[in-house]
């Protein structure tokens, strides 16, 4: 069985650091039933190709001890031996994609390691699939991946056109991603498609599905489908798995204030939500980056949302996530795969269980902190216990802030006056307001400050979402304070 990955990115080369696989070597890996191999059939500046070729010795498919033999969908004896696991793509593929190409999926590489978290033009070609559910099926579940699907019906016999397809197609996907993701959507969905298993279904499955599945299975129209198929049709262990999933996407949700619609969510909303967020994320990383920050904690950081595109830039040598919520920190762990995670990247990460409102000594002596989308969902009297907690106690050098701009509601739709954009927001405040809360922060507790927006800005009402930048006074004697 044959899949090549193939990308225009320039260098080409480059694909190589990505894989861990040099391409002037050909690279051999022993597998419980066959032998993987790693060759590059083209590789220059312009265009790279890494194939991964899966040769499968039947007699140690059907006769491993232990197996479970949905290898061989055959009932007789012989059919274990004689069947369509070597040639066409399977559960085989997706355990040789996990075992030759470990740190890429895990998104890792030394030699390009800004490069392994930046999408890339790439081409998959499965020349041979089994796909029960056909080529539309194929759709189905890569499309909503931002791949251009192209799953080609193979004939039983091209010499006899009339006796129709087979159950196998050709599979060519195209699309701009990270070559981690590319490779984690190879692994799930290829058994999915196949509807079969070649090992034995355990309960350790479920993480797997999980972690291979982190960032786009929770929200995946077709993630009932796909769950259900990865796990074999186990009942028990896919209800565990649907139900991990949706505690994903509660926490993974981008804040309700970022669209409000009483009547119910639509494609335009939706696409306005997930625009503002991660509009909003990326101001604040570049609010982060701009101040030299190496250390970095996230105050109230949910189910790790930032956490996450933290960990991806290395500049940030230290990341601690807190919440009040063990939950919600739970969510946060298992999104960023810490038990997966090599122990160097791991170190990097820490998650506590902290109140924001009560001062907090593991939180002192960091570059920056970031409150985003936090202040508003604390009731205003316990606003001055956050101020000195934060601005007094911990005292970063730099503070990120952001906060609905409450002026903007009257461009959402249905949002009547006098409501909030959350049921959980205590307040939100109008640019006026927000200025005159920076203004007093950063008078009491020595800071200098800059506010923006976030978002498209409204000529009358402003942007969807404020940032304020606070800029502690004191940064050098703090640092020698914290270093004595």
């Amino acid at each position: 069985m044959l899949l090549t990955l193939t990308t225009t990115h320039r260098p080409g080369t480059d694909l190589g650091h990505l894989l861990v696989k040099h391409p002037d070597r050909v690279q051999s890996f022993e597998l419980p039933a066959g032998t993987a191999h790693v060759l590059y059939p083209e590789a220059d500046e312009q265009r790279c190709t890494a194939a991964l070729l899966v040769e499968i010795d039947p007699l140690r498919l059907g006769g491993g001890r232990g197996r479970r033999q949905a290898a061989a969908p055959d009932s007789f004896t012989l059919g274990q031996y004689v069947n369509d696991r070597p040639y066409a793509a399977s559960s085989l593929l997706s355990s040789a994609l996990a075992k030759v190409f470990r740190s890429a999926l895990r998104g890792e590489s030394r030699g390009r390691p800004e490069l392994a978290a930046t999408p890339i033009p790439l081409e998959v070609r499965v020349p041979v699939l089994r796909c029960r559910g056909g080529a539309e099926l194929a759709v189905r579940v890569f499309a909503p991946l931002g791949w251009t699907v192209t799953a080609t019906p193979i004939p039983l016999d091209e010499t006899y056109p009339e006796w129709g397809d087979s159950r196998y197609v050709e599979l060519t996907l195209a699309g701009t991603l990270r070559v981690a993701d590319a490779l984690n959507h190879l692994y799930v969905l290829l058994p999915v498609l196949d509807d079969a298993k070649h090992y034995w279904v355990a309960p350790d499955e479920v993480d797997k599905l999980l972690r291979a599945g982190a960032g786009w299975l929770a929200d995946h129209p077709e993630r009932s489908l796909i769950t259900r198929r990865y796990l074999a049709h186990r009942r028990a262990l896919a209800g565990e798995a649907l139900a991990r999933l949706a505690e994903l996407r509660l926490a993974d949700e981008p804040p309700a204030d970022d669209s409000v619609d009483p009547a119910g969510p639509t494609e335009e909303t939706d696409k306005k939500r997930a625009s503002l967020a991660v509009r909003r994320r990326d101001a604040v990383l570049a609010a982060l980056r701009a101040s030299g920050a190496g250390r970095v904690l996230d105050l109230g950081c949910g189910g790790g949302a930032l956490l996450t595109a933290l960990v991806a830039d290395r500049r940030f040598t230290e990341i601690v996530g807190t919440d009040v919520s063990s939950q919600a920190l739970t969510l946060a762990a298992r999104r960023l795969r810490l038990d997966r995670l090599p122990e160097r990247q791991r170190d990097r990460i820490r998650l506590w269980q902290s109140a924001l409102t009560y001062r907090d000594d593991r939180l002192r002596g960091y570059d920056a902190a970031v409150l985003m989308e936090v202040v508003e969902h604390v009731d205003p009297p316990r606003l001055p216990a956050l101020e000195d907690a934060v601005f007094g106690h911990a005292r970063p050098g730099t503070v990120v802030v952001t906060t609905p701009n409450a002026e903007y509601n009257v461009r959402y739709e249905g949002l009547g006056a006098g409501r909030f954009r959350h049921a959980d927001h205590r307040f939100e405040w109008s640019r006026a307001e927000f200025a005159a809360w920076v203004d007093r922060v950063s008078t009491t507790h020595g800071y200098t400050a800059t506010i923006s927006g976030v978002g498209d800005e409204d000529p009358e009402v402003g942007a969807p979402t404020q940032l304020a930048v606070l800029t502690c006074g004191e940064t050098d004697d703090r640092k020698e304070e914290t270093s004595a």
